[in-house]
């Protein structure tokens, strides 16, 4: 009775939050050290290339990069928005006096105590608070670029140079993404208030998906390492 009613919020909801970790700290290790096998790497090297070709002839590229920058600050307001309105909503259920819990009490493994419920709660309120923040920090560099990126570049002394506009989309991208994955991870941990073990296989589930996700699939891979090597389209 005791391990359904504490032990297993104790074990498997650090466990799942410990691999989460284990296999982003794994994801950098690869994108600082074989960049060209996950989609961070390619889309790096891409963004790189992307900014000096905008500014090299900005009077017919300055709508095509405007129009691109904007739907990144769409996407990352959408986001936000997202993150600020789950908060919201469990700060309603949080003050509120009905117990959501109640009809599952019987029905779920793990603890029901108000302490745990409240724990449950505030977590998932604080992973979504940090989620909206890194999302509306990358907002706020996306907002700068779309207006430096138009700055003439044969400007004396000028101190926006490509390097600067690079690096800005650099950290722009990176709070988006790191934004992402709190709220992926917010959003798995959801279920745990319908208990741990849906939130731990929700967790593992997630973890494999973005495994597949993040990393260029075998053939293009092999594809791209042929090319490098010989200069001509392989046959796959």
């Amino acid at each position: 009775m005791e391990w359904r009613t504490c032990y297993l919020d104790m074990t498997l909801i650090p466990l799942g939050l410990l691999i989460n970790i284990g296999y982003h700290v794994w994801l950098c290790y690869k994108v600082r050290t074989q960049a060209s096998l996950t989609i961070f790497g390619i889309d790096a090297d891409g963004r790189c290339s992307w900014v000096p070709a905008m500014i090299k002839d900005i009077e017919k590229n300055n709508i095509v990069a405007i129009q691109n920058i904007r739907n990144m600050i769409m996407g990352s307001i959408f986001m936000a928005s997202t993150s600020i309105l789950l908060c919201c909503g469990l700060g309603a259920m949080i003050s509120s006096t009905y117990s959501v819990k109640k009809p599952l009490i019987d029905s779920i493994y793990g603890a029901h105590g108000e302490f745990v419920l409240a724990l449950k709660y505030a977590t998932l309120f604080t992973i979504f608070l940090f989620s909206f923040l890194f999302h509306s920090l990358s907002v706020r560099f996306l907002t700068q670029l779309s207006i430096l990126i138009c700055t003439p570049q044969d400007a004396i002394m000028t101190l926006v140079t490509p390097k600067y506009l690079t690096e800005l989309l650099r950290k722009a991208t990176f709070l988006n993404i790191v934004g992402n994955r709190i709220l992926h991870t917010g959003l798995a941990l959801l279920l745990w208030i319908c208990g741990p073990v849906m939130a731990f296989l929700c967790s593992v589930a997630m973890l494999l998906v973005l495994h597949k996700l993040d990393f260029v699939a075998r053939k293009e891979k092999i594809k791209v390492g042929i090319t490098e090597e010989s200069g001509t389209q392989p046959e796959i």
